[in-house]
């Protein structure tokens, strides 16, 4: 078993802090009155985005004991730290997905009309209030969750992982746990394990820093060629252009562009690469405006930024390597499989650098389960794909299916006892259906208004 050394006298006494935890209390982490380093939980959840918060509702509402842990404050991903990005792919023809989905828009909408907007397939939100209705949905399935946890390594015996070690203010704290669903996006715990990944380093698409900006009175024309020709050569970080767009129920508006399409390169996973990234496009989102307001004229020349993304949204690094790997043609002829658990839509979008409309397809159980490791799941962006491949798939409500149908297999592999590959796909479909997941879509040609 590979671990590291724990200071004994550091470790965590969750009872007693049950804001962290949810509101129920009863959830015995650690004994108040017998400090420890240990947790031991039925099913962990690694990474609290789109796919991370589907798992985690997933494997919960199954009854299972489920722990989801998040390195920031907050849980949501990119549909948070994008400061006003749609969630897309929700509703799309504007019919359920299945009840998480529909979980997540309920919450929004209990919180009133300051929350959420919908518009096709797409749910526009205040992202601060999409941060207290994931709590609220993760609180009504009974999840425990801890924000400020970041995994560092794994726990494995033998071929088999089994559970995280995280880092926390109070030091190393060893996680314990029948099956882990790998939710970070970067493949963290999948890597630390040892599983085979696949990166294909040189043609990675790029990273953006969204940002808001404000003191703009109703822009229409969305064109920006003509302030960057004009601004290029004093600002030379921004991108060959970019649009503003409407932050949910709001006055101020979002930007998501380009970002380091024409900076370089960079992988993530490399420390170096990463600082590089993120440095340059915290320069480049201030050259974005001053380049707006130099430039841009009439209802632009009093843009104010107010505020970027916690980091730069990442839109690919490593992915699992599965038995089943999805490719572009899957995207493209829109795919059926024996074992699938769930289906994607919208468009095949490279960051800015390709973008096909594809057909609705769907993702085979292969895909999700690692090649050789046992214990371990994955979902959202880092499940089994081809560059293209995974390109098709990383909207949030396509990442919010594949952590559903995760969640409910890590549930069913603690309960049943049997490692995630070993598991009768036929009992998660029935579960995936049950909550309402049409698992017959696949083939279907989009349309723009289903799409966009």
């Amino acid at each position: 078993m590979r671990r590291r050394n724990f200071i004994a006298a550091t470790g965590l006494s969750l009872l007693g802090a049950t804001k962290l935890v949810g509101q129920n209390p009863s959830f015995p982490f650690i004994n108040s009155k017998k400090r420890s380093n240990t947790i031991h939980v039925k099913v962990l959840i690694v990474g609290g985005g789109s796919a991370g918060v589907g798992a985690a509702i997933a494997a919960a509402k199954t009854g299972a004991e489920t722990l989801l842990i998040e390195n920031y404050g907050f849980f949501g991903g990119v549909a948070t730290w994008s400061l006003g990005m749609c969630l897309n792919q929700m509703r799309p023809n504007e019919e359920s997905r299945g009840f998480i989905h529909e979980l997540l828009l309920q919450k929004l909408q209990n919180l009133g009309e300051q929350a959420v907007r919908q518009s096709t397939h797409q749910f526009f939100v205040n992202v601060e209030y999409l941060k207290v209705a994931i709590l609220d949905a993760l609180d009504e399935v009974g999840c425990k969750y801890l924000v400020h946890v970041k995994a560092v390594d794994t726990i494995t015996k033998g071929n088999r992982v089994a559970g995280v070690i995280v880092s926390t203010k109070s030091g190393l704290v060893e996680i314990n746990a029948d099956v882990v669903v790998d939710c970070t996006g970067d493949l963290d715990v999948a890597f630390f394990s040892g599983a085979s990944t696949l990166k294909e380093t040189g043609i990675l698409a790029p990273q953006t820093l969204l940002l808001n900006v404000s003191n703009i009175n109703n822009y229409k024309s969305n064109d920006m060629v003509g302030v960057v020709s004009k601004a290029k050569s004093k600002y030379p970080l921004i991108p060959d252009g970019w649009g503003l767009a409407k932050v949910s129920n709001s006055h101020h508006y979002y930007i998501n562009h380009s970002g380091t399409k024409d900076l370089g390169n960079f992988d993530i996973t490399d420390p170096e690469q990463f600082s590089k990234a993120e440095c340059l496009s915290r320069r480049q989102a201030v050259q974005m405006t001053e380049a707006m307001r130099e430039f841009g004229g009439g209802e632009l020349k009093n843009s104010e930024l107010i505020g970027t993304s916690t980091q730069i949204g990442v839109r690919e690094s490593r992915r699992i390597l599965g038995s089943y790997v999805i490719t572009e043609e899957d995207a493209m002829n829109g795919s059926k499989f024996e074992d699938v658990i769930a289906w994607r839509s919208g468009w095949l979008d490279i960051g800015f650098t390709k973008l096909s409309l594809m057909k609705i397809h769907q993702v085979p159980y292969r895909a999700i389960v690692p090649e050789k490791i046992d214990g371990l799941l994955t979902a959202g962006r880092c499940i089994s794909a081809s560059h293209e491949g995974a390109a098709a798939g990383k909207s949030m409500g396509n990442c919010i299916a594949t952590g559903h149908a995760a969640g409910i297999a890590a549930a069913l592999s603690s309960k049943l006892k049997k490692q995630p590959r070993e598991l009768n796909v036929r009992e998660i479909q029935d579960k995936l259906r049950k909550d309402g997941v049409n698992l017959t879509k696949g083939g279907e040609n989009q349309d723009h208004k289903m799409s966009n």
